[in-house]
């Protein structure tokens, strides 16, 4: 069921806040025949669009949640470490632990983001929308996240170091990296897995390509939103990877089909 699958792959991209880690998980299942190739595509299809809920999350002040998660789960896992609340318990922990880690990666990247240099070299980006492309899906390979490279946009973009167009090619960027990671990652895995990472890249490249002519007429309305650069950086990285999955969830099974047929 496409819907079931890309509800889970959201769910569990929301909770491990990293479309990559769910691409290798469902990627080994494929890879030892537990999941075909289309059902694994839809579960990356939500996985997309979890971790951009996570970003939009994440643009907001949360510092008081990592403790509280913390406290709590701490509590439960004390007094009922033998049943299944106590497990929820550790669960708690370490999704406190997830955003206090994200929280402190926000925090030590303020100086390098505020570095005369490093505002020189994204300054320099005038709207270009295919180099700015490579430039984010090149910046979110070596960072490992296409979510820290989308948060970095959006703190750039409050700072007003880039202009919106900039933005938004950084964001498609982002995302393409993104794809290139996931097909990176399983390089040594088996073809029934890589052709999972190979079908969610081919989703990327064939929106990034689409999308990037018609940059200039998504400005209009996303500054009409009437929201703060920040948030219109991450609402457009939500809103890329929705239109993706609705329009691609009906067409899974082709992908898939030239995945195979590739691999």
């Amino acid at each position: 069921r496409p819907l079931h699958a890309f509800f889970a792959g959201a769910g569990i991209t929301a909770l491990i806040q990293s479309s990559t880690a769910t691409a290798l998980i469902v990627a080994s299942f494929a890879g030892q025949g537990l999941i075909g190739t289309a059902q694994a595509l839809a579960v990356m299809l939500g996985a997309d669009v979890g971790t951009s809920l996570v970003t939009v999350i994440l643009s907001f002040d949360l510092s008081w949640l990592s403790p509280l998660l913390i406290f709590v789960g701490v509590v439960l896992f004390l007094t009922r470490q033998a049943d299944s609340i106590g497990r929820f318990g550790r669960v708690l922990i370490g999704l406190g632990l997830i955003m206090f880690a994200l929280q402190w990666i926000s925090v030590a990247a303020k100086p390098v983001v505020q570095a005369r240099g490093v505002q020189v070299i994204f300054a320099s980006l005038t709207g270009d929308g295919l180099l700015d492309l490579l430039v984010a899906a090149l910046l979110t390979i070596l960072c490992y996240s296409s979510l820290a490279v989308v948060l970095l946009v959006a703190t750039l973009a409050s700072l007003q170091v880039i202009a919106l167009p900039v933005a938004l090619g950084l964001v498609l960027g982002a995302n393409l990296g993104s794809g290139i990671l996931g097909m990176l990652s399983t390089l040594n895995s088996p073809p029934e897995a890589r052709r999972v990472t190979l079908g969610n890249f081919l989703f990327k490249l064939i929106g990034c390509t689409l999308l990037l002519p018609l940059l200039s007429h998504v400005e209009g309305p996303i500054g009409a939103l009437g929201v703060g650069a920040a948030q219109e950086v991450v609402l457009f990285h939500l809103a890329f990877n929705v239109a993706l999955a609705l329009v691609f969830i009906f067409f899974r099974a082709p992908i898939a089909r030239l995945a195979e047929r590739l691999l």
